[in-house]
């Protein structure tokens, strides 16, 4: 048990540079929430439902962070700081790092079945901040999903989402193979698609204009040496 939560404190250590030590992550509000979730949980699935509840609303009042009792979550999961939810059918793997203001919402089916209502977060995945995890989808393992992004389809594996409505983007190499990027955004002024068709448009339009420039010399040249001949021949 000792053994689990020291690798546990440890995994948290190597993605927040901010503690010296592991007793300075054990105040952590993100440790604080998924150490009562699992008690939560534990009273979940032995249908003690009230109990569950109370342990959670006990958990949101200290830590602002709403954890459904229902909800499934797997090794290491790191909160970096409150205002986050986590619903009942969510389900979070191993590895997870998950920023401020994320929340993982669910949708109400339209026949009315409960059911899957709430996304499902394969290992290794980053949340960035802000980022809302909408619907029954997947996001696949080491996926990254960019601060303040709204996620409403399943998310390929090692993807990087960015914007509203969320789209996958490229990122550099070096950054790609970070095992691990802050905020699940990499800090590049060229990660945005938006700014990448900006630059395409520019660089095609800078090579219409020197195309037509060298048109234009061209004919003048050409025409230069018509009114040239005509006078020789005068």
């Amino acid at each position: 048990m000792f053994r689990e939560l020291g690798a546990y404190l440890d995994s948290i250590k190597a993605r927040d540079p901010a503690p010296r030590s592991r007793w300075e992550v054990l105040l952590y509000p993100g440790v604080l929430a998924v150490g009562l979730h699992r008690l939560a949980h534990w009273l979940f699935k032995g249908e003690l439902y009230f109990f569950a509840r109370l342990i959670n609303h006990i958990s949101r009042f200290f830590t602002a962070i709403d954890i459904h009792p229902g909800a499934k979550i797997g090794r290491h999961l790191f909160i970096d700081h409150g205002f986050t939810v986590i619903g009942e059918t969510a389900e979070i793997g191993d590895n997870v790092t998950i920023y401020q203001c994320v929340t993982l919402g669910g949708t109400n089916p339209a026949n009315g079945v409960g059911g899957k209502r709430h996304p499902t977060i394969e290992n290794d995945v980053i949340l960035g901040s802000g980022a809302q995890i909408l619907g029954p989808i997947t996001v696949g393992k080491r996926a990254r999903v960019g601060a303040n992004a709204v996620v409403t389809q399943n998310v390929p594996d090692g993807a990087t989402m960015v914007g509203v409505r969320a789209r996958p983007t490229l990122v550099e190499a070096r950054e790609y193979q970070k095992d691990f990027v802050p905020y699940g955004t990499p800090c590049s002024e060229s990660f945005d698609p938006s700014t990448q068709k900006l630059e395409i448009l520019q660089c095609e339009m800078e090579q219409l204009q020197k195309r037509i420039a060298a048109f234009a010399e061209e004919r003048n040249r050409d025409g230069k040496t018509v009114v040239a001949k005509g006078r020789d021949s005068a």
